[in-house]
C-alpha cells in the first residue's frame, strides 16, 4: 500500500515549523506587529469618527435652513470615509505586517546564527578531535557564556578521554612484565631433569592456557588504545583485498576443520591508513566469522568502492541473533548470549577493535543480524583508491 506524504514535508515546511526557532521568532514579531497595529488602527477608527462626527453635528446645527435630505447626504458621507479609512489603513496594516514578518526572519537570522555557528562546530568534534575548540568571539552575553561553557565541557571529555586512553596503555604495558616472569617461572620448573609428576604438566598446560589468554587480552588493549588514539602514523595506502587474503589464509586450518565454504569477492582497493591496524581490523573479522560460525556454514566477503569510501562486508553462518541486540558486540566485552563466551581464545574484544579502527580512518561499523542466522558486519573507509592489482575472487 502507497503511503501519502504530507504535502508540507514535500517543501520541508512541517520540519520547519516544527524545528525552527527562527520561524516561531518571526511569528512572534510578526503577530506582535500586527496586535499592537490592529489596536493602533482601532483607536485611530475611535478618534477620526468622534472628530468627524462633532464636526458634522456643528455644520449640521449651523445649516438650520438646510433640507432633510441634504443632512442625510452629509451622514452617508461621513459613513462613507469612515469605511474607506478602515479598508484602506487594514491594507497598510496587512503590508506593513508582511513587511515587518520579513524584517523579523532577517533579524532572527542575525540572532541565531552564532547558534547555527556553534551547532555546527560541535557536530564536527567527535572522540578523535576533542582538541578543537568554539573559541567563540564577541561581546559579554549569553551566547558567548554558551560557547565557553560548551568549551569547558570539551576540555573536560578531552582529559577523561586521554586519562582513559593512557591507562589502558600503560596498564596493558605493565601487564607484560609479570606475565613473562610467570611464563619464565613455569619454563624453569618443567624443565628440571628429575621426572615431572603428570599432574604438574597438566597444571603446567592450564596455566600456559590462561597465560596465552592474559597475553592475547593485553595485546588486545594495546592494539585498542592505539586504534582509539586516531593512528595517525605510519599511514600509507593498503590494500583491503590482501589483508583479507592473508587473514583467510591464516585461519584455512580452523575454517578446514569447520568445514567452512568461503567466498570472496574482493575489488581492488586501497585506503590511506596505518597497516597493522587495518591488518588487525581484517584478522578480527575474519576471526569472529570463523569462531562464531556453525559447521557446514559459509563465510562471504565483498570488498568494492563507492565514491572516495571503500565498504568491506563479511557475513558468516550461525546461530539467530537479537537484531535489537546487535549493536553491543561493537562494544568492549559486548557479547550476547552464553555460547559467545565459551571459546577459550575469545577476549570479548574482537568488534570493538575493528570499530575503533573503523573510526580512526574515518570510517563506521554496522552489525546486523542475519534472517536465517548469523552476522553480517559492514564497513566503510574513507580514503579509498582504485589499486592497481586485479580482483580477487574465489571460493
Amino acid at each position: 500500500m502507497r503511503v501519502l506524504r504530507n504535502p508540507l514535508d514535500v517543501f520541508g515546511w512541517r520540519r520547519l515549523s516544527e524545528r525552527s526557532v527562527r520561524l516561531r521568532l518571526t511569528a512572534l514579531y510578526g503577530g506582535l506587529f500586527l496586535v499592537s497595529g490592529a489596536g493602533l488602527l482601532a483607536l485611530t477608527y475611535l478618534l477620526v469618527e468622534g472628530a468627524t462626527a462633532g464636526a458634522s453635528v456643528t455644520a449640521s446645527t449651523g445649516l438650520a435652513l438646510t433640507p432633510s435630505g441634504e443632512r442625510a447626504m452629509t451622514a452617508t458621507s461621513h459613513s462613507i470615509e469612515l469605511h474607506q479609512l478602515v479598508v484602506q489603513s487594514g491594507i497598510a496594516l496587512a503590508i506593513m505586517t508582511a513587511v515587518s514578518a520579513a524584517l523579523g526572519w532577517l533579524v532572527a537570522g542575525r540572532v541565531l546564527a552564532p547558534l547555527r555557528t556553534m551547532t555546527a562546530a560541535t557536530r564536527r568534534i567527535s572522540d578523535e578531535n576533542l582538541n578543537e575548540r568554539l573559541a567563540m568571539r564577541g561581546p559579554r552575553d549569553e551566547l558567548t557564556e554558551l560557547a565557553d561553557t560548551i568549551d569547558e565541557l570539551l576540555a573536560r571529555l578531552e582529559a577523561a578521554f586521554d586519562a582513559q586512553r593512557r591507562f589502558v596503555a600503560n596498564a596493558s604495558h605493565e601487564l607484560r612484565t609479570p606475565l613473562a616472569m610467570m611464563r619464565t617461572s613455569l619454563d624453569v620448573a618443567v624443565a628440571k631433569p628429575e621426572p615431572i609428576p603428570a599432574a604438574v604438566r597438566a597444571l603446567d598446560v592450564k596455566l600456559r592456557e590462561g597465560l596465552g589468554q592474559a597475553d592475547r587480552l593485553v595485546e588486545s588493549f594495546l592494539v585498542l588504545a592505539r586504534a582509539q588514539h586516531g593512528a595517525r602514523d605510519d599511514r600509507g595506502a593498503v590494500s583491503l583485498a590482501r589483508l583479507v587474503d592473508l587473514a583467510l589464509h591464516d585461519r584455512a586450518l580452523a575454517i578446514a576443520e569447520k568445514g567452512i565454504d568461503v567466498h570472496t569477492s574482493l575489488a581492488p582497493v586501497s585506503v590511506t591508513g596505518n597497516a597493522t591496524l587495518l591488518s588487525r581490523m581484517a584478522e578480527n573479522l575474519i576471526e569472529n566469522a570463523v569462531r562464531h560460525n556453525e559447521p557446514g556454514g559459509f563465510i562471504t566477503v565483498v570488498g568494492e568502492i563507492r565514491g572516495d569510501a571503500a565498504q568491506l562486508v563479511v557475513e558468516n553462518g550461525g546461530p539467530r541473533l537479537d537484531e535489537a541486540s546487535v549493536g553491543r558486540l561493537g562494544r568492549p566485552f559486548g557479547r550476547l548470549a552464553a555460547d559467545r563466551t565459551g571459546s577459550a581464545d575469545g577476549v570479548g574484544l574482537g568488534l570493538s577493535i575493528v570499530a575503533a579502527v573503523a573510526s580512526a580512518h574515518g570510517g563506521a561499523l554496522e552489525l546486523h543480524a542475519r534472517s536465517d542466522g548469523g552476522l553480517r558486519a559492514e564497513i566503510e573507509l574513507a580514503g579509498a583508491t582504485r589499486a592497481p592489482e586485479r580482483a580477487s575472487v574465489c571460493s
